[in-house]
């Protein structure tokens, strides 16, 4: 998420520009609300590019350049494998490449409504294409290949080209489908049960690390006789069916307006990646993720064909509360209150989640159809729900006779709207306080995967660790460098201290970070370095330039408006922050950082602010020195980073053969291979993390909370990055370690 600093009081004079030079489009009025009117369009293509262009810490000029990239993201967002427009309909569209800029200025919609109608002709085209495909069974004993480098692939000829590309990825999904049905009937009839195997953190080459692990189970039989493999090919062809159904279901609730706001986005994100426009639905979800929370029942939902289904009940939301509606329950009917029922089969979800939410303290009805096929009528009064991911949370761990504290932050977020409202600054502090009462010895704070939020809750959090002094410069265009500063004395927590990141960790992120680094506060742990992403933005709402509005919500436009820099003067763009440790991790070699992105904002320096180094740890470079010992002589950790060189390997592999046996050949080399690197899936750390007293009355009371903590313990009690934080804390002592318990592990991997 991006870090935020109010427009309106930070940037009135630039708005007060925009307001008098917009004197035009305040007057502006259309006949028509309806999703595709192109009044509507024109005026928010008019707005958006106004507004970047005035209010945009470095605007591009939009010229030919400027063209060539919108339609080249543009095409690539409608049709990115390259299975829906044909070379004609890219000749066709070729006419364009230079002529988008000049058509931004006319507000002229030509290329738009162009590429949005052969969108939808070839899309419908397509349908018919996989189902006649599915409606014969493959050939595998063809040898034949495909190459899923889309982004190189040539565009189809013709329809018959067209149909052979449908055909052939099709045959590729399918016979990895049908590979692991075989393999698993095949196991069964051995007495063998298949488990599939991932690891806790994800992975970018999910085939390979789910590849499967025969597990002997003495007395296993067989329940069912043995499928034929024509009727494998069968159910495979019907489950790839499905999905393909499902998939064009999903395109199909996309009306015009959806399409436009891709477009949209093809122009503004060519200022630069972060500078978007958010259609009004897309404003009120980054609002939710933003504060986390909304008003509503407290149940996020899934679209199945033409039903909407209940995937999930948000712990302590109204609808968790009453206990009526499950996870697994249809929706077919909404009611307001005592209102006639609305029929949601066939809907749009999102004008389905419209009609569930609303204000709180009001009613709703919603007719479903139970698990068991029951049907029942359940009333709910709406209410505030606190998505309870997206708040801090901390665990407790006894090691070598201490007590450390580890306090998870997944974003910086901060409810703009109320004041009072929960925010990341507080939420730390309050955490920090309990686990001093807790008398820990030191803190792990964890920010990997944090892709950043609000900039004032990265001063107050840097600020509970330091006396007082500057946390980040901000630069905007044309102005001097404004300095936030910690202006409190007091230090909430003054013992070790460790910040853990990975190359997912992104600007707010990447600013918390740097301040403890530059302070030499604590120790940076994690990747080679984050994300790099030192630019900040500015959601705008465009509905306040548009006197008597009659086309509807505009949405709002969020844009880079300054860039940040580490109290040493160097900017956290593109080059991130350098961990003191680096940990290997999978995705070492994989493009994924702000340097990969084409329109990625330059680095550069700033003089440096005036801070006082911290002084209160004679340990520091030696915890340094002690930790790049241990992860160079850990096992796990070469594992890893062997493991990250084949996954890198591995993304380059594109081509696959049709052909069964080739193909089983294949998956079985790979699978082979990986079983190499199941141990790392496997390491325990043998620490044991609990809940803090006050968490504790609340998972009593909460059985989803409490199996929610439960995994997060186990995942930590996994997490071998985590162990090494705390073997830092431990050499962050100023008083010499309990030898009590032994820490040095033996070579486990051998043992494997």
């Amino acid at each position: 998420m991006n870090a935020i600093i109010n427009f309106m009081k930070r940037h009135y004079k630039i708005l007060l520009t925009i307001v008098v030079a917009s004197i035009a489009l305040l007057a502006f009025n259309s006949k028509s609300k309806n999703d595709s009117d192109p009044d509507k369009d024109k005026l928010l293509l008019e707005l958006l590019t106004f507004v970047i262009e005035k209010g945009h810490y470095s605007p591009t000029p939009i010229d030919d350049n400027f063209s060539k990239g919108v339609y080249k993201d543009y095409i690539q967002a409608l049709d990115p494998s390259k299975r829906f427009f044909l070379q004609s309909d890219i000749d066709e569209f070729s006419k364009y490449e230079t002529e988008i800029d000049n058509e931004i200025l006319d507000k002229d919609l030509t290329f738009f409504n162009l590429t949005y109608d052969r969108l939808v002709e070839r899309m419908n085209e397509s349908k018919k294409i996989y189902q006649g495909i599915l409606d014969k069974p493959f050939d595998f004993n063809v040898d034949e290949s495909f190459n899923t480098d889309y982004e190189k692939a040539p565009y189809a000829k013709n329809r018959e080209e067209l149909t052979e590309k449908w055909r052939k990825q099709i045959k590729l999904s399918a016979l990895s489908s049908l590979t692991d049905r075989l393999k698993l009937q095949e196991n069964k009839e051995k007495g063998i049960i298949e488990e599939k195997v991932s690891d806790d953190t994800g992975d970018a080459e999910e085939a390979v690390e789910k590849a499967p692990i025969a597990i002997e189970k003495k007395g296993a039989k067989l329940d069912e006789k043995p499928k034929t493999f024509t009727e494998l090919e069968k159910e495979t062809r019907d489950s790839a069916k499905k999905s393909l159904d499902e998939y064009f279901g999903f395109m199909s609730d996309l009306d015009k307006n959806d399409w436009f706001s891709v477009f949209i986005n093809s122009i503004t994100s060519r200022f630069d990646p972060h500078t978007n426009y958010f259609a009004p639905e897309e404003k009120e979800r980054f609002d939710v993720s933003m504060s986390g929370k909304l008003e509503g029942i407290g149940a996020r939902l899934q679209k199945k064909n033409d039903f909407t289904e209940i995937s999930e009940l948000i712990s302590g939301g109204p609808a968790w509360r009453g206990k009526k509606l499950e996870a697994g329950d249809v929706v077919m009917k909404v009611a307001q209150g005592s209102e006639v029922p609305v029929d949601v089969v066939g809907m749009r979800l999102d004008d389905v989640v419209k009609k569930i939410k609303g204000p709180k303290g009001t009613e709703v009805r919603l007719t479903v159809k139970k698990v068991d096929g029951t049907i029942a009528v359940i009333s709910i009064i709406r209410d505030i729900v606190e998505i309870e991911e997206t708040y801090v949370k901390s665990s407790i761990v006894n090691k070598n006779g201490l007590k450390y504290g580890v306090i998870y932050l997944p974003k910086f977020y901060i409810d703009f709207e109320d004041k009072n409202g929960r925010d990341a600054g507080k939420d730390i502090a309050l955490e920090v306080e309990r686990l001093k009462k807790a008398n820990v010895d030191g803190i792990v704070l964890d920010v990997r995967d944090d892709g950043g939020g609000s900039l004032s809750t990265v001063v107050d959090i840097a600020g509970l660790f330091i006396s007082e002094g500057p946390i980040v410069q901000i630069k905007s265009a044309g102005r001097k460098k404004e300095v936030l500063f910690d202006r409190d004395k007091k230090i909430e927590w003054d013992g070790p201290l460790v910040i853990m990141v990975n190359s997912f960790s992104a600007s707010a992120s990447e600013i918390l970070a740097a301040a403890i680094q530059d302070y030499k506060r604590g120790v940076i742990i994690g990747s080679k370095q984050t994300y790099g992403k030192g630019t900040v933005q500015n959601v705008i709402d465009l509905n306040q330039f548009v006197r008597n509005n009659a086309v509807g919500d505009l949405g709002a436009l969020k844009t880079t408006t300054q860039k940040f820099y580490r109290i040493n003067g160097g900017s956290t763009q593109l080059e991130g922050v350098s961990s003191d440790v680096v940990m290997p991790d999978r995705y070492s070699y994989l493009k994924m950082g702000e340097r990969d992105v084409e329109n990625a904002m330059p680095w550069d320096k700033i003089d440096a602010a005036e801070y006082t180094v911290w002084n209160k740890n004679t340990n520091f470079a030696k915890a340094i020195t002690n930790s790049k010992g241990r992860i160079a002589g850990n096992q796990y950790f070469k594992l890893i980073e062997e493991n990250a060189k084949w996954i890198d390997s591995r993304s380059q592999d594109n081509d696959y053969s049709l052909n069964l046996e080739k193909f089983k050949l294949a998956q079985n080399a790979i699978e082979e291979k990986a079983k190499k690197y199941k141990p790392i899936s496997k390491y325990k750390n043998n620490l044991t993390f609990t809940s803090l007293p006050y968490e504790v009355e609340e998972t009593n009371k909460d059985g989803v909370l409490k199996e929610k903590r439960a995994r997060w313990h186990e995942a930590l009690s996994k997490d071998i990055y985590v162990e090494e934080a705390l073997n830092v804390l431990d050499d962050l002592q100023l008083k010499p370690v309990s030898k009590s318990v032994v820490t040095a592990k033996k070579d486990k991997l051998a043992k494997s």
